[in-house]
């Protein structure tokens, strides 16, 4: 019976054993990497696309050009813009003009892109590669990630104070002062957000020389 003590307690053991690895956490289980977030693209200047309306064949066109203005000309709807939309909201933008002109009750419409403009801002002033930089068709751009493609600022750059001009959808321009600087130094200032600021086509960002 001595001999069977503590043989009973090393099984009692085991089993304890064995009951808490079986609780541990699912936390601990190796968890899949996240996917990549997918952009849907936005209709640019200069885009060329393909307009269908299910049943309505006379308002069907194919590579009808963005104008510098943002907008399209369709039978019937003048100077719509979509610059700046993505193709399902494009859809909806046409198919609420022809509804609120009472020219379709319920129209289906269908938006492709033909042709692509190519999608490009410019940046000068203090940085190591000024000019003509290309936005990605899949993805957004960053100020600081085109800072980063411009191999970055010179010694003399103030990246406190980068400008953004961009042309708005109603043909006036608007400027953007960004703090790019601080983000990439890791300096946590109030304006360290601007360095996500989501470029668009045909912006021109000027980096200007620090104040001495």
């Amino acid at each position: 019976m001595k001999l069977m003590r503590p043989l009973i307690r090393l099984l009692i053991c085991v089993g304890l054993l064995a009951g808490t690895l079986s609780a541990a956490p699912a936390s601990a289980a190796v968890t899949p990497k996240a996917e990549k977030k997918y952009i849907a693209y936005k209709i640019t200047r200069g885009d060329r696309l393909s307009v269908g309306i299910v049943g309505e064949p006379e308002l069907n066109v194919g590579g009808k050009r963005v104008e510098a203005t943002g907008t399209i000309n369709l039978l019937y709807i003048q100077s719509l813009t979509v610059v700046g939309l993505t193709i399902a909201e494009a859809q909806d933008a046409i198919a609420n003009a022809y509804r609120e002109g009472r020219f379709l009750r319920n129209p289906q419409v269908s938006v492709t892109v033909d042709e692509y403009s190519p999608r490009s801002v410019n940046i000068s002033g203090k940085v190591n590669s000024p000019g003509k930089s290309e936005i990605p068709a899949d993805r957004e751009m960053t100020i600081k990630d085109l800072i980063f493609k411009v191999n970055g600022f010179t010694e003399t750059a103030r990246g406190t104070a980068v400008k953004v001009t961009r042309t708005m959808p109603d043909g006036s321009t608007k400027v953007f002062t960004l703090d790019v600087d601080s983000a990439i130094k890791g300096k946590d200032k109030s304006t360290s957000g601007d360095a996500a600021f989501v470029l668009e086509p045909d912006d021109i960002i000027y980096v200007p020389e620090k104040i001495i």
